[in-house]
């Protein structure tokens, strides 16, 4: 089975450092920090992964996902703090 789709082999991470499948936090992650959901969040937005595969691969709901790419827009980094999120909810 081949997808005739294109793929990137890199993309840059919330770090500035280039970001590839193999470094993107393990499948099996359960504790996401900052970092991880940047990462996957870079990682879908840069074309290295699909909005499904990553919902897929880590077992998140795309409202999940989506919440975590509008924090980023409107908060940057520290809007993915799980502490915070009722201060950077609208009233």
């Amino acid at each position: 089975m081949s997808h005739v789709r294109t793929r990137v082999n890199y993309v840059i991470g919330p770090d500035g450092t280039p970001l590839t499948v193999a470094d993107l936090p393990p499948t099996s992650t359960r504790r996401w920090v900052i970092r991880r959901k940047a990462e996957v969040v870079a990682a879908v937005r840069g074309g290295l992964l699909s909005l499904e595969e990553a919902c897929g691969r880590y077992k998140l709901t795309t409202e999940e996902y989506l919440s975590w790419q509008r924090s980023i827009d409107r908060h940057g980094l520290p809007g993915l703090r799980a502490t915070r999120v009722q201060q950077y909810r609208p009233s």
